[in-house]
This record gives C-alpha cells, sequence and structure tokens, in this order.
C-alpha cells in the first residue's frame, strides 16, 4: 500500500494573523486562499514539500457543529488544547531563536527522555506546533 499524507487541517480565527504567522514568521508558501460567505480556508506548506498542505479552516465551517460545539471548540482553542501539528528542521536552536521573539513558547528546546530534541509554540489561534530537531 503507497498512502502519503497530503493535508492537515488546523483551525484559525484571525485569517491575517495566521497568514502572518505561516507564511511570514514560518516562510511556508500559501497554497490557496479561498473566501467563502464570510469566512476563508488558506493553504499553506513548506517550500520544497509541495505534496504536503496545512489547510487553515474556520472552525464554524462544518454546518454538522452544533452552537454548543463551536463553542466548546472555541475555548479549547483558547487553551491550547483543541489541535495542533508536529514539524521538524535541522536547526532547532535556529528556529526557536527567531520563533520565540514573535509566538508563544510553551517549552524551549529540550532532550525529551523518548530520544527526540523539541520544542513547542502556540500560533495565534492557539494551536500546538511542536517543532523536533531533525
Amino acid at each position: 500500500m503507497d498512502i502519503n499524507i497530503y493535508q492537515a487541517y488546523l483551525p484559525h480565527d484571525d485569517p491575517d494573523a495566521a497568514l502572518a504567522f505561516y507564511r511570514d514568521l514560518l516562510g511556508f508558501e500559501v497554497r490557496g486562499d479561498v473566501g467563502y460567505d464570510g469566512m476563508r480556508w488558506i493553504t499553506v506548506g513548506p517550500v520544497g514539500q509541495p505534496d504536503v498542505s496545512i489547510v487553515l479552516h474556520p472552525p464554524a465551517a462544518d454546518p454538522a457543529v452544533t452552537d454548543e460545539e463551536r463553542t466548546v471548540i472555541t475555548e479549547m482553542m483558547a487553551k491550547g488544547t483543541y489541535a495542533g501539528i508536529n514539524l521538524s528542521t535541522p536547526d532547532l536552536d535556529g528556529v526557536f531563536a527567531k520563533l520565540q521573539e514573535s509566538a508563544e513558547v510553551v517549552q524551549e528546546p529540550t532532550d525529551q527522555p523518548y530520544g527526540v530534541r523539541d520544542c513547542a509554540f502556540r500560533d495565534p489561534a492557539g494551536n500546538m506546533l511542536r517543532i523536533k530537531q531533525q
């Protein structure tokens, strides 16, 4: 079986802040920016990895989600417990030095007991980004 990761989804509640973070701070390229009915879906991805994307989506977009569920999602996003993604870099300390000036630091670079060195940040919507040393 030959299966690859194509897209991962992270919610956003401010498209301009999401663009500033993923495009301007992380250096991802914008692959799509679609508006519909007052909402915006932004697709970004690392330069050099055209087959892997992150879709930044409005959390209220799914019509099957109830108002109560939207409230819970919004509360979880604010706490940083709703969604996240793991990234990697060959220069963890350099990436950390750049990001710590503009992003919410959750964990400084740490050698984990399970064998990886990583750090963690939150994006403007509260999503957890863990970044590990390659």
